[in-house]
């Protein structure tokens, strides 16, 4: 819903109407009196089908890149997170990097970075009212050609409440009605609704659009959003809206208890937990899993796919064919390829809703590449998260520890010293290079490790470049990637020893002789998110729920085959065994299992800061110090050492209940007093 499917050619009138954006006067709710363009030459802009869809996308434009969740961004995003941080501070008290200036306690009502986006959101609605409108305006309209308009607007509509809703909490919902400009100030304030409210408003806006949009998109339109992408988005929400801080759980009270509109003292958020939601969600993730358009990508195994590790009796069905166990695929690529641009985005099964995105090479993998590649080298992943991967048998490090994982001397056998903590022999698995003298801790893990993260001695292939190619990144503090080899005063190097190497292909170069990038893409949906959702949805369940949606009945429970089913189809894609029966009997155990599981599967994919929020452990989790390597270690011995990030940019980090929400604009605040800040804002 970006540049890639903006209609091009567009008529003189519309042209001048998007010029009069320009223009300004001298009233605002929500930045109402910049919309003299909308009321300008109406006649033209609505005249015919062409104009007005134009004008539809157009509103779509407004929307922020999805992909931009590190820097220029709309969403506090990974750096707001325990998955990623940067030691770079920026000038004074800002970061460039909006989420780590958020983590900080630097977002406040009056300075924003680049997360203010209420007011555009505001924008796209009032564009989108206008022409809901004026759907019968335009005498060469076909009825095919209304609902397809209809069910655009109403998505673009519903998308920009969604992300009011879990960026900044409840919105002001205006409905249908387009603001006149010139009225009164008492004419525009009004309250923000409840949470409830909200929830209900964008669900049922994207079940109108669901109804009326095309099932899917094909690839000429590839970035449209689709039938699929609104139930998706619904599946989202659902979720979100049971989980235990939006559904009267203990953290729920905590965060809210005393949060009432000071126009009526009505809680804003619901204190009564309602088992409900949860089958609501679940219904919503399997009418999507139900369409039978989606499916989790996979490449079938080769001669250089590695062996599944023998020995694994937690689970009877691991060494069965995919999608029954996880034999027959590779499972390095099936992950690796959806993201670095080897598979075709637009013809992948598992992306429900994506874009094209430019941004991925221009910034993104410039930050994750090291300084020898023309990076810089800084984009990092934590030690918390390093620690989540499995290995490759799926025992967690802790099970595997003095057996296949190594750390400390005190992991090996009798006698071990230092030196044996590291690998003795090269490998090569799925195009994948490991050399020798990897440290221990490194050896053995699953492939989505590999796949996802930059380690010290990892190879870089940069294919394409004939002069800089296979190179090996060593961050130890004197060599040329480290900390000294690039400056010590520079921010160019990993602060944790890991960076982010999920989007790079490995033909990527950025310097070299014939260096170049594979195009990308971004997923704002993955099927592998409906699958857990629905698995989670399910395991929260403790009687039978019916639930209605459209024209089908769903009767639901905690159904052990089903949750096995969809957790275990991400797992063995993995190339992990599923749950056991041991988990699946346990509810608590299989929700930890799916924690786990969603921050590695969907790392820097903008949504862990969402679930450790919704789960009601953001607190928990921030509390547990950021740790790394240890950067300034020019030996071994010293730089494999687990250390606090000495950088202020992690000194400030703050825990503080506000920052489940980014706050509302003060100036929003004084124009309309009927609106409450978020809690926890002054």
């Amino acid at each position: 819903m970006r540049t890639s499917i903006i209609i091009k050619k567009i008529t003189k009138a519309v042209l001048i109407i998007q010029l009069l954006v320009m223009a300004t006067s001298c009233k605002d709710y929500l930045n109402i009196d910049n919309y003299f363009d909308d009321e300008f030459n109406i006649d033209s802009a609505f005249s015919n089908t062409r104009n007005m869809e134009a004008y539809m996308w157009g509103a779509a434009s407004l929307f922020p890149d999805e992909a931009k969740t590190i820097r220029s961004n709309y969403t506090p995003g990974p750096m707001a997170t325990d998955e990623a941080f940067n030691g770079l501070t920026g000038a004074g008290t800002t970061n460039i990097y909006y989420g780590m200036d958020f983590a900080t306690g630097n977002i406040t009502p009056d300075k924003f970075g680049g997360l203010n986006q209420w007011n555009n959101y505001y924008k796209i609605i009032r564009k989108c009212n206008l022409v809901l409108q004026n759907l019968e305006r335009p005498g060469d309209m076909t009825i095919v050609d209304r609902q397809r308009i209809e069910g655009y607007t109403r998505f673009i509509r519903a998308y920009a409440y969604y992300n009011i809703l879990v960026d900044y909490g409840p919105p002001i919902l205006v409905g249908d009605e387009v603001l006149n400009t010139n009225e009164t100030m008492e004419y525009y304030d009004r309250p923000r609704s409840t949470y409830d409210e909200a929830m209900e408003y964008t669900c049922g806006e994207l079940e109108k659009a669901g109804q009326l949009m095309p099932p899917d998109v094909g690839l000429l339109n590839f970035g449209r959003p689709s039938k699929g992408a609104a139930w998706a988005l619904i599946a989202r929400l659902r979720l979100i809206h049971a989980s235990p801080l939006y559904n009267g759980g203990e953290a729920g009270r905590s965060f809210f208890g005393s949060w009432t509109r000071k126009t009526d003292g009505v809680h804003y958020v619901s204190q009564q937990y309602d088992e409900a939601r949860w089958a609501v969600a679940a219904a919503a993730a399997k009418r999507v899993m139900d369409m039978g358009l989606y499916k989790l990508y996979t490449v079938p195994a080769d001669d250089l796919t590695p062996m599944l590790p023998a020995g694994v009796v937690s689970d009877p069905e691991y060494y069965n064919s995919y999608p029954n166990g996880a034999n027959g695929i590779d499972a390095f690529r099936s992950y690796s390829d959806i993201f670095t641009g080897e598979s075709v985005a637009a013809i992948n099964p598992e992306i429900i809703w994506g874009k094209s995105a430019q941004y991925i090479n221009t910034d993104l993998n410039q930050g994750a590449l090291p300084p020898t590649l023309g990076g810089w080298g800084r984009f990092c992943v934590t030690q918390k998260v390093v620690d989540a991967y499995l290995m490759t048998d799926g025992r967690t490090i802790q099970e595997a520890r003095g057996d296949t994982y190594f750390e400390q001397v005190s992991d090996l056998p009798a006698g071990g010293t230092f030196n044996d903590l590291f690998t003795e022999q090269s490998r090569s698995f799925s195009g994948y290079p490991l050399n020798a003298g990897v440290f221990k801790m490194y050896a053995n893990r699953e492939m989505r490790f590999y796949a996802s993260v930059g380690f010290n001695e990892a190879v870089w292939q940069a294919l394409s470049s004939t002069t800089l190619f296979n190179h090996t990144a060593k961050y130890y503090f004197q060599d040329l990637d480290g900390r000294g080899g690039v400056s010590a005063s520079s921010p160019n190097y990993p602060i944790t020893g890991y960076v982010i190497k999920k989007w790079i292909h490995p033909y990527d170069a950025k310097s070299g002789t014939g260096a170049r990038q594979l195009p990308k893409f971004y997923a704002m949906i993955r099927y592998a998110e409906i699958l857990l959702s629905y698995a989670e949805a399910l395991n929260n369940l403790t009687g039978s729920h019916s639930v209605e949606l459209g024209d089908k009945t769903y009767a639901l429970s905690r159904d052990v085959d089903a949750i096995k089913g969809a957790f275990n189809a991400v797992r063995y894609r993995a190339g992990l065994p599923g749950l056991s029966a041991g988990q699946l009997a346990s509810s608590s155990e299989v929700q930890k299992q799916i924690e786990r599981e969603r921050m590695v599967e969907f790392l820097w994919e903008n949504r862990r800061f969402y679930d450790v929020r919704r789960w009601g452990i953001y607190e928990q989790t921030e509390r547990e110090p950021i740790m790394g390597m240890n950067p300034d270690g020019d030996t071994r011995e010293a730089y494999y050492r687990r250390v606090v990030p000495g950088s202020s940019s992690f000194l400030a980090r703050e825990v503080n209940k506000r920052a489940n929400w980014v706050p509302l604009p003060r100036a929003e605040l004084r124009r309309l007093p009927s609106v409450d800040q978020n809690p926890g804002y002054n």
